[in-house]
């Protein structure tokens, strides 16, 4: 996260907590004005959004408009202009071209102010500390940063994030790898931005159960390329009665029939794999 987006949080911060110690609201516009303060540039213009346009020394051409569902406003002398999915400074290159190509103005300076915010959400939901729905203030606003909010991935929370929604108008969908994203590798192309409409889900992490002759039967969260020696080693090991010989993993195929192995120390377990050991008979 760069020191000026992570300013721009902390700003916008500040003002809901002020609004809870005065016992006086802030309203959604007084933080986006917050925001627009130090990142209103990178702000991205959407549905929903009230947008006030000032064309210097041109006071007839001041405008105050919402964007409609399809991205549009209509503009003095220009007509409809498309700023939906534009960066504010984006949009006020559009209008100020407009206005010159047209020959209404020769040098337009114009000024987009965004004055209210949509109601950008996403749903964070699934293994995490806080579920539910979260704000996107800010244009630009990164997967990890919005899972933060949510408290994070939950202990029983597997390592893959599912991210879906909608791309250009199609149906998207992205398996995230989050240790490659919060490794020492940090492939940092996998925090993509989220949009409106996103929906972030992190199932429970896969499981397999040990019972019979192991210190501490039970329930265990499979790690990658675990062996059924490690899974041994993380249910506290044998009993003084039990014995690594003759263990039994009950695997379910995908066919959903049953299968009954005989593994070896060093074999891979798998999700949902029921593992018995043996009470020695010497």
């Amino acid at each position: 996260m760069n020191r000026k987006t992570h300013s721009t949080r902390i700003l916008a911060a500040c003002f809901w907590a002020a609004g809870l110690c005065l016992g006086t609201p802030i309203t959604r516009a007084e933080v986006a004005s917050a925001v627009q303060s130090t990142d209103r540039t990178e702000y991205v213009i959407g549905a929903g959004d009230v947008i006030k346009v000032s064309v210097f020394q041109n006071p007839d051409l001041s405008l105050e408009a919402r964007i409609n569902e399809n991205g549009t406003i209509r503009f003095p002398l220009i007509g409809v202009v498309r700023l939906g999915g534009l960066t504010v400074s984006a949009a006020e290159k559009a209008l100020a071209d407009g206005l010159r190509t047209g020959d209404f103005v020769k040098e337009p300076q114009v000024t987009v102010l965004l004055t209210q915010v949509r109601a950008n959400l996403v749903s964070v939901l699934g293994q995490v500390g806080k579920p539910g729905r979260y704000p996107l203030e800010v244009g630009g606003t990164k997967l990890m940063d919005v899972l933060a909010q949510a408290g994070g991935v939950a202990p029983g929370g597997s390592d893959i994030l599912v991210l879906s929604g909608q791309r250009g108008g199609k149906p998207f969908r992205k398996e995230i790898d989050m240790p490659a994203v919060l490794g020492p590798s940090q492939d940092n192309t996998a925090d993509v931005e989220l949009q409106n409409g996103d929906v972030i889900f992190i199932d429970r992490a896969p499981q397999i159960y040990i019972y019979g002759q192991i210190q501490r039967p039970g329930v265990i969260r499979l790690e990658r390329n675990m062996t059924l020696m490690q899974a041994m080693a993380t249910a506290g090991g044998l009993t003084p009665r039990g014995t690594e010989k003759g263990l039994r993993v009950n695997r379910r195929k995908a066919d959903g029939k049953l299968e009954v192995i005989e593994p070896g120390m060093n074999d891979l377990l798998r999700p949902d794999d029921i593992v018995y050991v043996r009470e020695s008979i010497f």
